[in-house]
């Protein structure tokens, strides 16, 4: 694990760690200011990350992931509706469920939720993203009324992961008459009932979702009372909650400005977690007009690095996400447990002309931009009109790639309009951002061959690389495999590869015990607790 990854798991850790001897801790709440409302948090049906957020505490998975990150092998997981797993063979993993766990309507868990959820998670009707993750999985097989067994189309070292992390178990005995269509708008998506720390309560729409304590919990009921998902779409307005006291809990605090505004309040603290956010240039290879041709000038690999190496990467990644964002080798996140240990290459200005001008781009126009045959060298440049971050990055890229003879044209647009431009390839650069899958196998849905007419809407294709992912995808030791193919992902410069930033957090010093995961942000709250003598009115629930 990268330094710095290590680092900020240990931080997080350590405040977890820190209050080992305390008084009894008070009941309270939590308001977590959100900028999507998460009004509906159901496995299979969740869109975007605060539905997802809600998720976690309403539905477990079988096992979730241990504090490496891994996604390698069995071992590194934590038990949740699995008590104990064992591997019958190569091809077959069988997970004992707790017989504590139950539904909260107090029906019991059992291995016919398990195989009812993987028919539902591998169905591409229903999702077809989650079920491509799990083109491997054969079946799922109740053995007994506690006992299921899930398996493989063939071995692979993630296969434990696969098996765990894609699916949330849904109740069998409260969804099965229901064709998944009608699931979006039934009685169950406006009051969900699942079997973890927390009850739907309610939700007001566009507004808040509260989520109650289940003091009944088999893995031991939460601390805190009741939990608030308050939404507001404006960044600024979720700033004015969280410094009026009005919320408790922010995550992605951007711009740096913001940063430094939440370590002047003495009432919160900001917590750097690693993240799965991974931004950069992706480089169209086809033509944005004839995308049966290759792109005119972005086909050119050293074109592409000419355009990587004109640009100050560290700096447009610190100076909009702050000290503890890095700019990454390839497409691998801060968390990614395989990413290159490295520092990526600066800004050089003299290689980026060189290379230009190897291209055949050497000779400069009147207004500076870069002529060849005739033709200036201008590319369109998309982003969405939502993302500032995006925006700021954008506009530094710009200012530096007219310093070397580019002209870049930025079209900022509305998040429909982005899509469907991606999607089609009209483009010469996007300007993207993703949250990337904790497990490398994700990779080959944008960085091979393979991926081509799907999510790989640059048209890298490289059989080399190809040829390094299934190798490692397939390996017990794959982890030198896998930085080979980031390192020549990046040295063929699909992309320029710009920020993997922490996630920047803010919370109330009120709490203690704060537990947070990497990879769901929000699912350690039944942890949470608030300090003695930190009420706030708010905290007191009727009756406790």
């Amino acid at each position: 694990m990268p330094h710095l990854v290590r680092r900020l798991v240990l931080f997080a850790a350590a405040l977890a760690l820190a209050p080992a001897l305390r008084a009894q801790a008070d009941h309270g709440s939590i308001v977590v200011i959100t900028g999507q409302y998460p009004g509906l948090p159901i496995p299979t049906l969740v869109q975007g990350s605060s539905n997802q957020d809600v998720a976690d505490l309403l539905f477990l998975r079988l096992a979730r992931m241990g504090p490496t990150l891994s996604t390698s092998g069995d071992a590194d997981f934590v038990p949740q509706l699995a008590r104990h797993w064992t591997r019958r063979d190569s091809l077959t993993l069988v997970f004992e469920l707790d017989p504590r766990a139950r539904w909260q309507d107090g029906v019991p868990v059992t291995s016919r939720d398990v195989v009812f959820s993987f028919k539902r998670a591998r169905d591409p009707a229903i999702d077809p993203t989650i079920a491509e993750l799990l083109r491997s999985v054969a079946s799922a097989t109740a053995l007994d009324e506690h006992r299921v067994a899930i398996g493989f189309t063939h071995w692979y070292p993630s296969q434990f992961y696969d098996a765990t992390y894609q699916v949330q178990v849904l109740p069998a005995h409260l969804l099965e008459s229901l064709a998944p269509a009608a699931v979006a708008t039934s009685d169950f998506a406006r009051s969900p009932i699942g079997d973890g720390p927390y009850r739907w309560v309610r939700g007001v729409a566009g507004q808040f979702v509260e989520l109650a304590a289940d003091t009944s919990f088999f893995l031991g009921a939460p601390k805190l009372d009741r939990v608030i998902f308050r939404a507001a779409a404006d960044g600024d307005a979720r700033m004015n909650l969280l410094l009026s006291g009005e919320g408790d809990a922010l995550e992605n605090i951007l711009p740096v400005s913001n940063q430094d505004r939440v370590r002047g309040d003495t009432a919160l603290r900001l917590v750097a977690v690693p993240s799965f956010t991974i931004g950069y240039f992706l480089y169209n290879e086809r033509d944005p007009v004839d995308t049966g041709r290759a792109n005119p000038i972005l086909g050119d690999r050293g074109v592409r690095r000419a355009l990587t190496l004109a640009i100050d990467r560290e700096t447009m990644t610190r100076s909009i996400f702050g000290p503890d964002a890095t700019v990454p080798i390839g497409p691998a996140s801060l968390s990614l447990w395989v990413r290159p240990p490295e520092p990526a290459a600066r800004q050089d200005t003299a290689a980026a002309r060189r290379a230009l001008a190897a291209a055949g781009w050497g000779r400069r126009g009147d207004d500076g931009i870069a002529v060849r045959g005739g033709r200036r060298l201008r590319l369109d440049v998309i982003f969405p009109n939502t993302s500032a971050a995006r925006r700021q990055i954008a506009l530094q890229a710009q200012e530096q790639w007219r310093a070397v003879g580019v002209d870049a044209q930025l079209e900022p647009l509305d998040f429909p309009t982005y899509l469907d431009r991606r999607k089609a390839g009209r483009f010469d650069i996007d300007v993207t951002a993703v949250n990337q899958d904790p497990n490398p196998t994700g990779l080959t849905q944008s960085w091979t061959c393979a991926g081509i007419g799907g999510s790989n809407v640059g048209h890298f294709c490289d059989p080399g690389v190809d040829s390094l992912i299934a190798a490692a995808s397939a390996s017990t030791d794959g982890l030198e495999l896998w930085r080979q193919a980031l390192r020549t992902i990046d040295a063929d410069a699909a992309a320029a590869f710009v920020f993997a930033p922490a996630a920047m957090i803010a919370v109330h010093r009120r709490f203690d015990h704060v537990v947070i995961h990497p990879e769901s942000f929000w699912s350690g709250l039944g942890a949470w607790s608030v300090a003695p003598g930190r009420q706030l009115p708010r905290d007191r629930v009727p009756g406790r």
